[in-house]
């Protein structure tokens, strides 16, 4: 299921697997390449795992429509409340190392659901995004199922490292 309102779109999924072990996949930037899914997230530069508020984790990225292709990512930690929340901004880190965001915010909301059950709610906001990136960019940059489609890809890692131990 998935909902969009005004400037936000969010999807919802149960994972059988507890709120715990899906926060740990979620906090570990080298997973997000696999739960995104769509080839555009292409590996975790800063690999360690996301433990506070103000952490920045820096992605590389490949979309064919950027004026690059291959470009950076730099994401600051603005939820962490572990197991059941967790999210960040997205943008760029300048030249001379000051961070810049666009105003969109990835937000995943846990609601544990018994001990082996989790409800994960993907929750992409681009409201605060000011009108001259709006000028470039179009908001959603992708449709909702891209949200279901990548908490399938999060439950199906979260099941794998599960039953692995990792």
């Amino acid at each position: 299921m998935h909902t969009v309102v005004q400037e936000n779109v969010s999807a919802t999924l149960t994972v059988a697997v507890p709120a715990a072990r899906v926060f740990a996949v979620l906090a570990d930037p080298t997973t997000h390449s696999a739960i995104d899914g769509t080839g555009w997230v292409q590996e975790a530069v800063d690999r360690a795992p996301l433990t506070e508020v103000g952490q920045v984790f820096r992605m590389d990225m490949y979309h064919a429509n950027h004026p690059d292709g291959d470009y950076r990512v730099a994401n600051q930690v603005q939820v962490l409340d572990p197991p059941r929340a967790i999210g960040w901004l997205t943008g760029e880190e300048k030249d001379d190392g000051r961070l810049e965001f666009g105003g969109w915010l990835w937000r995943y909301d846990l609601a544990p659901l018994g001990p082996s059950a989790t409800g994960v709610t993907l929750t992409y906001d681009w409201s605060a995004v000011p009108p001259f990136i709006r000028e470039h960019i179009q908001f959603p940059p992708f449709g909702p199922e891209h949200l279901t489609n990548s908490l399938r890809h999060l439950a199906e890692l979260v099941a794998a490292t599960e039953v692995s131990g990792r």
